[in-house]
């Protein structure tokens, strides 16, 4: 900056980085010289002198001031960059924020027992990690789905590596805008629920995707969800929980041609639409799945008959369903009836068969029996006689030994012949002498 003054004629200019302490110091040490000339009428000449010597004392401090200022700048530049790292390493450290370095992604390679070879895993997890950034996932060019839900990103980047990615998993975090998609041809399934973004835009250039989740968001006006008319391939759509109130959603809607699956709970839209599920059903025409139920043939042809009729069309179009119901129950019980007696006829079939032939053999069985009841009663006779020859021995045997012996009575061993006994008796008599 400069500063300039006036001293009977003569202009003076300082130049340089001055303090404002030291700039009211020179005015006043000016002021005070003036009020002197003026009192006490010196000398022009004099007053100049004084007043230049004074401004050249302050010139020299000024510049002295400056050098070292320049100097100390000069000092900080080489070092801004590491205290510019070293600060916001600090200040994330202080937010509870992860950096997403490839150190910390090997480590959780490691954890999930992943591959350490970045391009060949096909999944990777990194949600509830804290990581307020996407970046180094430049060497994961494998990935098919990536998890980063429950993080504190704010920006969608870094993304143009993973070309391969089928679904990308970012609801809960802190995103206001939709952006950066363009290299990820074959998204299949996005997920942004639970973040800041106002308006659907940069999903066209998407040309498969099928799921698109974007719940508790701030949607709010037909503007903001008007470029779901650029994505044909859409099919599954969940806008529940935002602030749309505007009925003509349902003409974005239509101009869906893929569209089976809609979700719209926790809208003011859905009190502000008379007859609010017929409706729909009956104007988006591929819908099978609407909120938390889905929509079955029954429902569809009841909306539609409630469209053309009224009331009473729906209810005649419902009778005629509901007699069309009684009926299949009825077939298929008559059926299970049918089925039921021609097992039971088989049975019964099985029955008599198993009867006739008992019958038959049972003849059969009869005469051969009584063929066989002489022979058995010979065999029988022929093998009690000897039995009966037997007891009667016993009885001869029992009447021919005497009724008691005594020992007087037995004749004395010494005075027996052998000679007069057969040779087993002798052989007895000699062991009984022993």
């Amino acid at each position: 900056c400069t500063v300039s003054f006036e001293v009977s004629g003569v202009q003076v200019q300082l130049e340089g980085a001055e303090q404002e302490s030291e700039e009211k110091h020179i005015e006043n040490a000016i002021n005070q010289r003036q009020c002197k000339d003026s009192l006490n009428e010196y000398s022009t000449g004099d007053t100049f002198h004084r007043v230049q010597n004074d401004v050249k004392s302050q010139e020299k401090a000024i510049n002295c001031m400056s050098r070292a200022d320049q100097q100390n700048e000069q000092k900080s530049d080489g070092d801004h960059k590491s205290v510019t790292v070293s600060f916001s390493q600090r200040t994330e450290e202080k937010r509870g924020c992860v950096r997403m370095t490839k150190k910390i992604l090997q480590d959780i390679c490691k954890q999930q027992k992943l591959y350490l070879t970045p391009y060949l895993n096909d999944t990777l997890y990194l949600h509830y990690k804290g990581f307020d950034r996407l970046e180094n996932l430049e060497e994961y060019t494998g990935l098919k789905c990536l998890w980063l839900e429950c993080n504190g990103l704010t920006k969608i980047e870094n993304l143009e590596a993973l070309t391969e990615l089928r679904c990308l998993y970012l609801q809960l975090n802190l995103i206001s805008k939709i952006e950066n998609l363009e290299p990820l041809q074959k998204l299949d399934s996005l997920n942004i629920s639970n973040n800041y973004i106002k308006t659907i835009e940069n999903l066209s250039c998407l040309k498969i995707l099928q799921t698109l989740q974007i719940a508790h968001n701030k949607l709010q006006t037909v503007e903001d969800i008007q470029h779901l008319q650029e994505c044909p391939s859409i099919s599954v759509l969940d806008l529940s929980h935002n602030n749309l109130s505007d009925p003509s959603i349902i003409t974005i809607l239509e101009t869906m041609p893929n569209l089976h699956v809609l979700n719209l709970m926790g809208n003011q839209v859905i009190k502000k639409i008379a007859n609010y599920r017929k409706t729909l059903i009956v104007r988006l025409q591929l819908l099978t799945y609407l909120d938390d139920r889905p929509v079955f043939p029954k429902d569809r042809a009841c909306a539609e008959a409630w469209a053309v009729g009224g009331l009473e069309a729906e209810k005649a179009e419902r009778e005629k369903w509901e007699t069309r119901e009684r009926k299949k129950i009825q077939d298929s019980i008559d059926a299970l009836a049918a089925i039921r007696q021609k097992a039971e006829e088989k049975k019964r079939q099985k029955c008599m068969e198993e009867r006739d032939a008992s019958a038959k053999c049972g003849d059969g069985d009869a005469t051969a029996i009584l063929e066989d009841l002489p022979r058995e009663k010979a065999g029988t006779e022929k093998a009690m006689l000897p039995e009966l020859d037997e007891y009667a021995e016993i009885e001869q045997m029992k009447l021919g030994t005497p009724e008691k012996l005594y020992l007087d009575e037995l004749p004395d061993l010494e005075d027996i012949d052998v000679n007069e006994f057969p040779p087993e008796e002798e052989i007895f008599v000699q062991k009984v002498r022993f």
